[in-house]
């Protein structure tokens, strides 16, 4: 009897919470077919938002047709919906306007190797390309069309682009000019892919298909952030975008002299697993591990060695070799910097002027049990069981129909 007295009120007073929260539910609740204002007001904001971005953009878009000469029959992955006959094979691509006098930024890929290209803008105005200049390492092309007083586009500094942040994509996926797409800014920094030399990628969930290559990923300022350039195949619904800081300074070299100069230590490194962290002793944060110097190079003429980690570039921290990588190449041939570098337990200040990285044409040194397979100076190899296994060349524009979702581990790669 005592524990049903004692229980009896608590469970009268909690059928009333119940029958109340019911009924104020029940009250405050829209009757049926109302709207909430509030959230159409929202929405309605939220609608007209994208379509000012997509309106405001799109003329500073253009759609780029191609024609490269092919023998019949013979095999061509360079873009989806290429259509060819007579030896000749079409497809086509994005772009987007950089200047008001004709110089228009795309891919590498979508124009690489193209015997005529015509480039069609957002008015239906349609003019003959000539090709400015292209970079392999970073898969990007400079074009240029007689005309002017074109609506030019306006870029943000993709440094200071936040994750999550929504995006649009906008281009001609499978050739449906000014199509828009939205979704977030899922990464920053991806690189490891194996796709170019160059790689410091955004990733968006924003809908890019072959066709896009080119066009813009922009903020809801209408700004661009970065220029779409490859997919993960398999409708995985991630794809990678060049960093505008990168496609501004790689712009800004084709457009002058036509070609890419890049700042260059003249080492090799690898990534720091958790085994050689723990070796390095307590306290380390990480680095880039030098494992190859180049003789003469400027990180030999510095003084550096084989065994040294690489923990900073002036302010900036370097924690993994990509940062090293990312960060040299924000400055310029010639320029000095200032390492942080780590010499077993001793941390020293280094004064070194960065050189000039080779070019795919020229003359490139190779390091005992690496082998040189690029056109900048980056020497790969992978270390599996024990073996060094030297990773092939990967031809960027086969990369936009297969699946990439694999990281090598224990990379070394050549600044």
């Amino acid at each position: 009897m005592f524990r049903t007295t004692l229980r009896l009120p608590w469970v009268i007073a909690l059928g009333a919470a119940l029958a109340i929260t019911t009924l104020g539910t029940a009250s405050a609740s829209p009757r049926k077919g109302a709207i909430d204002e509030d959230a159409l007001s929202g929405a309605v904001a939220f609608e007209t938002a994208l379509t000012s971005v997509a309106e405001s953009v799109s003329p500073s878009v253009v759609s780029i047709q191609v024609e490269v000469r092919r023998p019949q029959n013979n095999g061509f992955p360079f873009f989806f919906g290429g259509q060819g006959h007579g030896g000749i094979v079409r497809g086509g691509g994005s772009g987007v306007i950089l200047r008001s006098d004709g110089y228009i930024l795309t891919n590498n890929h979508v124009v690489s190797e193209a015997s005529r290209i015509d480039v069609r803008l957002k008015n239906g105005k349609s003019f003959p390309a000539t090709l400015v200049g292209a970079d392999s390492a970073t898969d990007l092309a400079m074009l240029k069309i007689d005309a002017k007083g074109l609506p030019k586009a306006d870029f943000a500094s993709s440094d200071k682009a936040r994750v999550g942040q929504l995006v649009i994509a906008i281009g001609s996926p499978f050739g449906l000019d000014y199509t828009v797409t939205t979704g977030v800014l899922s990464a920053k920094g991806r690189g490891g892919i194996g796709a170019n030399e160059i790689e410091d990628y955004l990733q968006t969930d924003a809908s890019i298909n072959p066709g896009n290559s080119g066009g813009p990923l922009v903020d809801l300022q209408g700004r661009v952030l970065g220029i779409n350039t490859m997919i993960v195949g398999r409708g995985s619904g991630i794809g990678f975008a060049i960093p505008s800081e990168i496609a501004q300074r790689v712009a800004r070299q084709l457009i002058e002299n036509g070609t890419v100069k890049r700042a260059w230590l003249g080492v090799s490194f690898q990534e720091i697993t958790p085994e050689l962290a723990a070796h390095f002793g307590g306290g380390f944060e990480g680095g880039a591990l030098i494992n190859a110097v180049v003789p003469e190079g400027p990180a030999d003429r510095a003084g550096l060695q084989a065994g040294d980690v690489i923990t900073a570039i002036g302010n900036t921290k370097v924690r993994e070799g990509h940062d090293l990588l990312r960060t040299v190449l924000r400055h310029g041939v010639g320029e000095r910097l200032s390492l942080e570098v780590r010499r077993g337990n001793k941390t020293k200040r280094v004064s070194l002027v960065t050189g000039e990285r080779p070019s795919e044409d020229g003359a490139q040194s190779k390091q005992q049990g690496a082998q040189d397979n690029s056109m900048l100076g980056l020497a790969l190899e992978e270390h599996l069981r024990g073996q060094r296994q030297f990773l092939p060349r990967v031809d960027a524009k086969n990369l936009l129909s297969i699946g990439m979702t694999h990281r090598r581990d224990g990379l070394t790669r050549g600044e």
